[in-house]
């Protein structure tokens, strides 16, 4: 731009003129970076506050086990504070295994479907959801374990979940269903996260062998 003037005195008054037109929005520029800047560190830095404190209402709800009151507090404070921190999935985690384990199945629910919702690593959804359609065979609702639990979906998991299903056909009295859904969760891979023999026995129980049948076909129109 400035080679097509003929004098320095030309092409210092056509910078003037380029500076007066533009300088608002180079200062504008700028002034912008510099608050992009600023804001993704304070972000960066509140992140990092926001999970050391997470982390440490986790430690202490941990540790806190023999004190259920100081456990209860720690949880609600973390829950409430940090609801979709992954340490606060994995207190409701723990929250669910104590409620199973004092028969409180309702509350064991509860806090496993708080998982699934709040959860974006899709693996630990998959382990809440599995938890959950126990808890739900365990209260007697069955259809709903098997409708919560697609293996299409599922992927490595596909086993488990054909397991839990099986489960929950059976109690509610479909062994014919059962049997194949048990039966194609031992045709997974040799290192599936599966417990083969106990698998195998509950195969048998239900009738199960070569004459097994297909999943599709023992399953047709089951919710």
């Amino acid at each position: 731009m400035v080679d097509d003037y003929s004098s320095d005195r030309e092409q210092e008054e056509a910078l003037r003129n380029w500076w007066r037109e533009n300088w608002r929005w180079i200062i504008g520029g700028i002034v912008l970076g510099v608050v992009l800047l600023v804001g993704w560190r304070f972000w960066q830095s509140h992140t990092t506050r926001q999970a050391e404190q997470a982390s440490a209402l986790y430690e202490e709800y941990q540790t806190s086990a023999a004190d259920a009151q100081k456990a209860t507090s720690a949880f609600d404070r973390l829950s409430a504070e940090f609801p979709s921190s992954p340490y606060t999935l994995q207190a409701r985690l723990l929250q669910a295994k104590n409620h199973v384990e004092a028969n409180r199945y309702e509350e064991a629910a509860t806090q496993l479907r708080a998982v699934i919702d709040s959860a974006d690593d899709e693996e630990l959804a998959q382990i809440a959801r599995q938890r959950l359609a126990r808890v739900l065979i365990q209260q007697g609702k069955h259809d709903e374990a098997i409708a919560l639990l697609d293996p299409e979906e599922a992927g490595a998991f596909a086993p488990q979940v054909r397991e839990i299903r099986g489960d929950a056909l059976l109690a509610k009295g479909d062994s014919e269903a059962a049997r194949a859904e048990y039966a194609a969760a031992l045709t997974a891979d040799a290192d599936a996260q599966i417990d083969r023999s106990m698998l195998e026995m509950k195969l048998q129980q239900v009738g199960g062998g070569d004459t097994a049948k297909t999943p599709d076909s023992a399953t047709q129109g089951q919710p």
